[in-house]
């Protein structure tokens, strides 16, 4: 990829700072032009919108099982896909979701 302001090659940078987060993008040596990743910019700023936020999610039951059913957002922020296992934990009086 070449620079569009000054026209030289850039590298490919692992770790850039973003909204006080790292994700990867393309830095141009000679000027210092920084291009960052389309799709990590996207979950990036999804996750500050979301941590600024309460998120309503739903309750449903599947025979006898209580399943909690999240929204869009959240899965596309945390990367979560259907049938992946997360890790439920009870802290004062809250319930904790960790993706494995």
């Amino acid at each position: 990829m070449k620079c569009h302001t000054c026209n030289k090659p850039m590298n490919y940078t692992k770790g850039l700072e973003f909204n006080e987060q790292k994700i990867d993008g393309w830095k141009c040596a000679s000027c210092g032009e920084i291009y960052f990743n389309p799709e990590q910019v996207h979950k990036a700023l999804l996750m500050n919108k979301l941590k600024k936020e309460a998120i309503r999610a739903k309750l449903g039951k599947v025979r006898s099982n209580l399943i909690l059913r999240l929204p869009r957002d959240v899965e596309e922020a945390l990367n979560l896909h259907q049938g992946e296992e997360v890790l439920l934990r009870v802290e004062n009086n809250q319930l904790k979701v960790t993706s494995t």
